[in-house]
């Protein structure tokens, strides 16, 4: 069976995937808060850092 003769660098694959785009931002609408934001990141409500609808931190 044939084999590469070396494997193919990080950066190689990476470059090929480039192209592979989201077409449009997922936004959602928190229950909690009320507020549309990004999916999986932090926002700030009332100079209020909020994650998953709870204040974080402090």
């Amino acid at each position: 069976m044939a084999l590469p003769k070396r494997r193919q660098s990080k950066t190689r694959g990476k470059k090929r995937r480039t192209h592979y785009k989201s077409s449009r931002v997922h936004t959602v609408e928190c229950k909690n808060t009320g507020v549309v934001h990004l999916r999986h990141r932090a926002y700030y409500v009332d100079d209020i850092l909020y994650y998953k609808g709870k204040p974080v931190g402090s």
